[in-house]
Order: C-alpha cells, then structure tokens, then sequence
C-alpha cells in the first residue's frame, strides 16, 4: 500500500493500492478500460476508494490503439517503481508479438517494478511478460486464438488457453479481452473479499464469476436454432444448490434426457454438470463464510456440500485451505 495525503477536508484518506497500467502501442482499447473501470468502483462499506489507478506508457502522453483512437497515459514508465500491482493489457507490440523480444525500453521499465508486488498480464499483455522472462517454469494463459503463436515463440512457459485467468501467486494471467474482467474481479475479491468484489461486479452489470473457461468459446459445434439452451436449469440451481441435484434431476428440469442434457451443458460451459454444481457449491460456501457468522455446518449444508468433512476436503483440494482457515483470511476483509 502506498501512502496517501489528507483529503481536502483535512482527513488522512486510507491507504489505497496502487494499480499502474502500462499502455504499449498499439494497445488494446477495451482490455486498457478495465482495470480503472473496474478497480476504479471499488470502495468500502462507507464508500473510500480501495485502490489507485494509474494509467501510464513508456512516456507520458497518446497511446495508439488497435482500433484508430488513441489513449492519453497520464504518467511515463516512472510509475511502475510506485505502484504494488502492475497490469499489462492487450497489445499488438511488434517485438514481443512477432519476435518474441522485450525491447531494452520496456525491459528497463518492468525492471523498476518493486519486489512483491502483482504482476498481471490480460489477453495478449503475456506475450510482453513473456519476452521478458516473467512467466518462464510458471502457467500463463493468452486468448485462446493466439496460443500456437505464444508457445512458438515461449517454450519455456506452461500455457493453458482453455482457462479464463491464471493465478500463480504474484504473477498473473488472463484470456482474451473480457476475461480481464474476471481476472481484476478476482483480485478485488482475494483482496478485500466477495461483498466488495460482487458490489463491483453488480455495477459493472457481469457475473461476480463466470463458470467455465475459454473452452466453452472454442467449442466448433454450433446448436441447431431448435436446440434448447441449459442456461435456466444452471439459474435454477444456483436458487436450489442446498439440495440433491442429481444429472437426472437437472435434466427432468430442463426436458431433455440425461444424455443430451450432459452433452448441451458441457458445450455451453466447458464443464461436466457435476464438475459445475461442485464450483458452485464451493462459491456459495465461500460467500457464506466470508459474510455470514454460520457454523460449518450450517455452511456445508446450505451450500449443497452435505457435512464438514466434505466442505474440508473440496475446500482444502480446491482452494487450498480449511473452511476455518478461509474464513480467518477473508471474512470482514
């Protein structure tokens, strides 16, 4: 957190995280609006402003984009010394795209970055942390369009385009344009937890999390106009997940066989039915811990999951904690 003055009416503002987004030309417009779209509506319960944002490029000024207007970066690459997340949007930066470079500009620039703080990349953002050897032994994703390109010129980096973002600790990944969204929601939600993450997510009117991954937008097979969708059984789950939902009963639901439910469900979403429910089921405990002073049982019944030993074990193979241990981390964050 860096530190910040006393506003206009003499009260110190609380600390805020500064988020700098390194524009490289020709950017990607949309993926460069996120984060200050994104972590800009991020507030507290009585409304202070969670985060900085802190647009800026090699040196101050237009940035072109992909698509012939440009953006004004307010601050020059000096930014990212002072900054304790940095994000990388889209861009079709000739060294790294083509080449697979980081040229010394850019590379003297990311060096400035301090120890322990985030480095994010969205869409093709990793091609540029790529180049410059950040993701080298650890997993990234890119869209899904560009990924042979990506792994011919990274080798060394574990891509999985089938996901919507990647998290390795400190350094992190997203797909294709939209799923930049995903990924900054996410990080609101590891820092401050769920009500402040869904408050963003309700004003920017998109899914606090989106099931799935970048698998459901590749998919080649395209339904026939009288197939019909799984999208109202999937709403109707999530109003009834503290209940048996067996494939038979989500099908009876949706008035196809089970066969054909399964194989709609898994085009649409990228995921089996089970494998749904069971990430659904663990959002919904997670919201209940973070927010609600229930007992681990009452959790693990209300959200589908059954007993405690359950809740323990998809939690601890999920998440990598105890319910206990999550609760401690997140709730009242």
């Amino acid at each position: 957190m860096r530190e910040n003055h006393a506003n206009g009416a003499g009260v110190a503002a609380p600390d805020r995280h500064v988020v700098a987004v390194l524009l490289l030309e020709p950017v990607v417009g949309f993926d460069a609006t996120i984060p200050p779209l994104v972590f800009g509506q991020a507030a507290d319960e009585v409304g202070n402003p969670l985060y900085e944002v802190v647009t800026c490029a090699l040196r101050p000024g237009p940035v072109r984009t992909t698509s012939g207007y440009s953006i004004i970066a307010e601050s020059g690459a000096d930014a990212l010394a002072a900054a304790d997340t940095v994000i990388v949007p889209g861009t079709k930066y000739p060294a790294a795209r083509l080449r697979g470079e980081s040229t010394a500009e850019v590379a003297a620039a990311l060096e400035t970055v301090p120890t322990g703080a985030r480095t994010v990349s969205i869409c093709t953002g990793a091609f540029v942390l790529a180049a410059a050897g950040l993701f080298d032994g650890y997993r990234a994703t890119t869209h899904w369009r560009y990924a042979d390109d990506f792994r011919r010129l990274f080798p060394a980096v574990e891509l999985d385009e089938t996901v919507l973002f990647v998290d390795e600790g400190d350094l992190l990944s997203s797909a294709g344009l939209a799923a930049g969204i995903d990924l900054c929601l996410y990080l609101i939600r590891r820092d401050h937890g769920a009500v402040v993450a869904n408050r963003v997510a309700r004003h920017c009117v998109v899914p606090p999390w989106r099931e799935g991954g970048q698998a459901q937008f590749i998919e080649h097979h395209v339904p026939d106009h009288d197939e019909r969708s799984t999208a109202a059984t999937r709403a109707w789950a999530l109003d009834h997940l503290g209940e048996a939902l067996s494939v038979t009963v989500l099908a009876a639901h949706a008035r196809m066989s089970s066969r054909t439910f399964s194989r709609r469900f898994r085009a649409e979403t990228g995921l089996s039915p089970g494998a749904w429910l069971r990430d659904r089921r663990i959002d919904r405990a997670r919201e209940l811990l973070e927010s609600a002073d229930l007992p681990i049982e009452a959790v693990a019944e209300l959200s589908g999951l059954g007993t405690p030993d359950n809740l323990r074990h998809h939690m601890r193979r999920g998440l990598g904690m105890s319910p206990s241990a999550y609760r401690k981390t997140f709730a009242g964050s």
